[in-house]
């Protein structure tokens, strides 16, 4: 399908002969949803701590993240564009001076509450540079000059500017953008004994320079205020994780020129920056999920939670290894490490283990124990549409623990929709990962990885419908083969920013 210009583009760009075949096998086949079993409920894929339960757990925080190294991942690459996707519809439809009344409801309620963004001040200046008074202009409902300097780059450039970037909380005497509120946070439950707080965030090549000027500007502030240091990496999506887009008749998409196009391979990809961090700990959490200070306690109470069970996990998991290397175990000792994995990471073990001999016992519980780890935080669900924990069962048979979106199931299904309608959680996306072995090696990630669990989406380009591939979602399909636990955490750890006027929630507005 490929012709030999065709090859030394894909070459160029970073994509091997094997894998552009295989994404064109994937585009051929008809895609294979994920079987789901049965939501993770309470007790049955899921914990649910009260009260003392989390205290006993956190107790001695500091104690026992000394000598970790931990580094709070963040993935910041996307635009804000989608933010503001109906105050571009409102744009479209204004010229010059003319007033316009017939607004969404989404629309109209982002005018009546302009003044409590805390964008407000900053809008108001840039207006007044131009000679435009920002009152006047709302009480006489000319709203295309603001809107035109809050989008585009005759003023804020909002909509170009990634969300890490923009003014996010108003405080008495300052604003935060949403990067600054993760360093905040991080100063909470990711600094150690050495007093440094470990950042990384994801972002896009054209926005690099933008966010390491912001940082030249802030960190300082916030290291004064804390008394600690912060270290902060970046990094972008890797271009031979993108994937070549393919026509309705899944022939190779090419743009005006001929050429073949390529598509950002989405958050999936991310495995690949994430598989460079070499930290005991990772912590991963989006861009837009932060809130006021006035709430972070909750946010910091359960982040601890995530990692100190994590580390308990770990410790067991290590010592299990550990034993196994040294010695061949006694049939009560292979009983614990069985307990242990069906107590703790509710691991179902095949058919016809039962029968196997102590040393054959012992390699098949090796080769469970021998993975990545991570604690992911549940919320309950609420009308969210995304994916959440579930039970699931593979093309072998086996049964585990995944995240699973939506998109990967099979909605006409009705035992998989009953399955939906059934689920208690949502994920926030809020994890806790241990990605070294007991020997204190980096684990390679994308060994661990289910490389079935692509999403295909249709697209456009030059006005053209196009077919995308993307690679397994970074803690769905990506994360698949990791030993995993989820734990329920409370909605208040849960605040994102997924539409402008979601910054008017109590959460991001202090009255």
């Amino acid at each position: 399908m490929f012709s030999p210009l065709d090859l030394t583009q894909i070459l160029q760009h970073g994509i091997s002969k094997d894998s552009a075949e295989r994404q064109q096998d994937i585009v051929n086949q008809n895609k294979i949803n994920v079987n789901i079993i049965k939501p993770a409920l309470k007790q049955d894929g899921l914990f649910l701590f009260g009260k003392q339960d989390i205290n006993n757990i956190i107790s001695g925080y500091s104690k026992k993240i000394a000598g970790q190294e931990i580094v709070k991942f963040v993935p910041a690459s996307g635009a804000a564009t989608r933010m503001f996707k109906d105050l571009f519809i409102a744009l479209e439809e204004l010229s010059g001076d003319e007033m316009f009344d017939n607004y969404t409801d989404a629309v109209s309620t982002f005018f009546e509450n302009l003044p409590r963004f805390a964008f407000f001040d900053l809008l108001k200046e840039r207006l007044m540079k131009k000679g435009l008074d920002i009152d006047k202009l709302l009480a006489e409902k000319k709203y295309q000059p603001v809107l035109l300097c809050l989008l585009t780059e005759q003023g804020l450039n909002y909509a170009k500017l990634p969300k890490g970037l923009l003014l996010f909380h108003r405080y008495v005497q300052h604003t935060r953008t949403a990067l600054e509120e993760h360093l905040t946070e991080a100063a909470g439950y990711a600094c150690g004994d050495d007093k440094v707080a470990r950042l990384h965030f994801t972002v896009s090549p054209e926005h690099m320079d933008h966010f390491q000027l912001h940082c030249r500007q802030v960190v300082p502030l916030y290291e004064k205020q804390f008394g600690i240091t912060y270290k902060i990496d970046f990094s972008t999506q890797h271009s031979s994780t993108d994937t070549i887009a393919f026509t309705k008749d899944n022939e190779p998409f090419r743009n005006r020129k001929g050429s073949l196009v390529f598509r950002p391979g989405g958050h999936g990809s991310l495995i690949e920056n994430l598989n460079n961090i070499k930290a005991d700990i990772v912590l991963i959490k989006n861009i837009d999920n932060v809130t006021l200070d006035k709430y972070k306690p909750d946010t910091i109470e359960y982040k601890k939670l995530l990692v100190s069970f994590l580390l308990s996990l770990r410790e067991q998991v290590f010592a299990c290894l550990n034993r196994f290397d040294k010695q061949s175990l006694s049939s009560e000792e292979i009983k614990k490490a069985e307990d242990f994995l069906r107590d703790k990471f509710f691991i179902r073990l095949e058919e016809g283990y039962d029968n196997l001999p102590l040393a054959d016992k012992q390699v098949y519980l090796y080769r469970i124990l021998d993975r990545p780890i991570r604690v992911c935080g549940m919320v309950q669900r609420e009308e969210e549409p995304g994916g959440g924990p579930f039970w699931v069962k593979d093309s072998n048979g086996k049964l585990s623990l995944q995240i699973v979106e939506t998109s990967e199931m099979d909605l006409s299904d009705l035992s998989q929709q009953a399955n939906l309608e059934t689920s208690e959680f949502f994920n926030p996306v809020d994890l806790a990962c241990s990605v070294k072995n007991h020997r204190g090696e980096p684990f390679n990630l994308l060994d661990f990885v289910d490389y079935s669990r692509y999403f295909i989406s249709e697209k456009s380009h030059e006005g053209k419908t196009l077919k995308a591939i993307e690679n397994p979602g970074l803690w769905n399909g990506a994360m698949s083969d990791w030993l995993t636990v989820f734990i329920a955490v409370p909605l208040s750890t849960f605040t994102p920013v997924k539409t402008v006027n979601d910054l008017l929630r109590k959460e991001h507005v202090n009255s």
